[in-house]
């Protein structure tokens, strides 16, 4: 049950602006032997949850754009807007790249994306980064056994 909160903490930070890798404990524990498909729903939902957290803090922030402490300029926010509505809500799928994902998932936020949509497409994005990698962890026990 321990390393199952583990994976999903892991998995929920990583998805957050904080720098945070979860793919090494979900592949440490495919090796120690534990269920391939529960450890990949438990990170999975994790790491969507956290991008739901990035979802709403793009959602409210814009309401500080005028302070001085915001740490967005507009050209930044009109830029990124653009970028977005060229690529659409389906750049949601990429929301797990380790650079960018996490700005997606808070302009989409920006954006008032539907969090319905934004929860299934961030979601099936970062559960098939998390099926291969357990493919590449029970690839890797097959090859040094």
């Amino acid at each position: 049950m321990l390393s199952y909160l583990t994976l999903f903490f892991s998995s929920f930070l990583a998805a957050t602006i904080l720098p945070f890798y979860s793919e090494v404990f979900l592949f440490a524990m495919v090796q120690q032997g534990l269920p391939g498909w529960s450890l990949v729903a438990t990170a999975s939902l994790g790491n969507t949850l956290g991008s739901v957290v990035n979802w709403y803090l793009g959602r409210y922030l814009l309401k500080y754009q005028h302070k001085k402490w915001f740490y967005f300029k507009q050209s930044q926010i009109e830029k990124s807007q653009k970028w977005f509505e060229r690529y659409g809500k389906w750049s949601l799928l990429f929301a797990w790249l380790p650079v960018g994902g996490d700005v997606l998932t808070l302009i989409a936020g920006m954006l008032k994306i539907r969090l319905s949509t934004f929860i299934i497409l961030v979601g099936i994005g970062k559960t098939l980064r998390y099926i291969s990698v357990l493919y590449f962890a029970q690839l890797a026990q097959y090859i040094l056994n």
